[in-house]
């Protein structure tokens, strides 16, 4: 079982896990993650390993962190439900609307679930997106690469603040909560390594994050 694996009885997604291609550069740095995970050094693990592509760095971790994103919320689906979490909200100051910009070009209240759904849908979309996410070697990556990346980590982020606000107390009774931290963790040193989110987003976890970023 991986780090982050949760054990059989939470193999379920919240969709189909999603793997860099075989015998690719994201491959070869795929296996980098979970070697340098496997020594429990989480600084050490998120930065750039020398000599490699910034935006190749970047693309993988983005899929890594999007299935563990996937995983943790897969195991709150029963409790994280339209009549329990009607707005996508982190605690009573923070209350999150969805767009995509395409097809809901303005701002809509949903429930969380409805927002993790569209969420999960349009991440996917950029990934499969190769003028966005170059699959093979050497296509170069766009000049928005990180700009849409910055876009998906701060989503993922609100994924995070949703579940420590809304569902912390399910996921001690799971006995998941050392999980949920260390993947939070992961993400957080991940993000504040390459200046991913704007300080004023992560506010409703900051004293979390504080924590975190001094230990």
């Amino acid at each position: 079982m991986s780090l982050f694996g949760l054990g059989s009885r939470n193999q379920k997604t919240f969709r189909p896990k999603k793997n860099a291609p075989s015998g690719s550069k994201g491959a070869q740095l795929q296996r980098h993650i979970d070697a340098t995970l496997g020594s429990g050094n989480l600084r050490e693990a998120v930065k750039l390993p020398p000599g490699e592509d910034p935006n190749e760095w970047l693309a993988v971790n983005t899929v890594d962190f999007f299935n563990q994103v996937n995983i943790l919320y897969g195991t709150l689906t029963e409790f994280c439900t339209p009549s329990n979490c009607p707005t996508m909200s982190a605690g009573p100051k923070y209350e999150y609307r969805w767009a995509d910009g395409v097809q809901i070009k303005k701002p809509i209240e949903v429930s969380a679930p409805k927002y993790v759904d569209y969420l999960m849908d349009w991440i996917e979309t950029q990934l499969d997106d190769e003028s966005l996410f170059p699959q093979k070697l050497g296509t170069p990556f766009p000049p928005n690469f990180r700009d849409v990346v910055k876009t998906i980590f701060k989503r993922l982020f609100r994924v995070y603040a949703h579940i420590y606000h809304s569902h912390f107390q399910k996921i001690v009774s799971l006995k998941e909560e050392a999980h949920l931290n260390t993947c939070f963790k992961h993400f957080i040193l991940f993000t504040w390594e390459f200046r991913l989110i704007d300080k004023g987003e992560l506010a409703p976890l900051y004293d979390l994050i504080e924590s975190i970023l001094s230990y």
